[in-house]
């Protein structure tokens, strides 16, 4: 497989955890945000909405597009490491951990909003990082106390192995840092990213250590 991606994308981070989990092997073609190679006719070829990751698989599946659908496409042809628990609770609840990130603080904090921010209506680095810091925050607290209720939980968002939660969870708290919060307002996080850490599926996905990284 190949993975089209950007070493400080939260994006492909998430989806090379997914992988590393699931034990694939796949070779990363790296796509360069900051020269603005995603928008390049070259790389609109490939993926026409010029984003990252982009995956391309070894089969008939052909090139796979936005990370949630490609992590869905991972466990249905991969199912072994699960990323889902069994039972359907347990999978809505890990879901909805995910979507507080995929959906309400991702979104508005990725790359291409904040060039708006910076080129549209000239926000400057301090306002940059207030308005990243405004959503992580209200996310963050959700799953403190999402994870702080659960009676159940074990030493990740759900239960003794990583799921689905963790892949989305553990990008976004390094996006956090880079916006300079302190995570250890959220100790059960943080507790959950330092579970991650010490799984090399995790510590091999992070940005530092990609063929791209400076």
């Amino acid at each position: 497989m190949k993975l089209y991606s950007f070493f400080r994308s939260g994006t492909s981070h998430r989806l090379r955890i997914a992988l590393n989990l699931k034990g694939l092997a796949y070779d990363q073609i790296p796509v360069d945000l900051r020269r603005e190679e995603h928008l390049g006719a070259a790389y609109k070829a490939i993926h026409p909405q010029g984003l990252v990751p982009a995956l391309r698989t070894d089969g008939d599946d052909g090139l796979l597009i936005q990370s949630p659908a490609i992590i869905e496409w991972l466990e249905e042809r991969y199912p072994q490491p699960p990323l889902l628990p069994a039972d359907p609770a347990g999978r809505a609840r890990v879901r909805a951990l995910a979507a507080i990130v995929g959906c309400d603080i991702h979104p508005v904090n990725n790359r291409r909003i904040l060039e708006a921010l910076r080129h549209d209506f000239g926000a400057d680095e301090a306002a940059i990082n207030r308005w990243c810091a405004t959503w992580i925050n209200t996310g963050f607290d959700a799953i403190e106390a999402l994870l702080a209720a659960d009676p159940q939980r074990g030493e990740f968002c759900y239960g003794h192995t990583p799921t689905l939660a963790d892949v989305y969870l553990v990008p976004q708290v390094e996006s956090a840092r880079r916006f300079k919060l302190d995570i250890a307002h959220w100790p059960l996080i943080e507790a959950v990213d330092a579970a991650c850490a010490r799984l090399a599926a995790f510590r091999d996905a992070v940005p530092s250590a990609q063929p791209d990284a400076p």
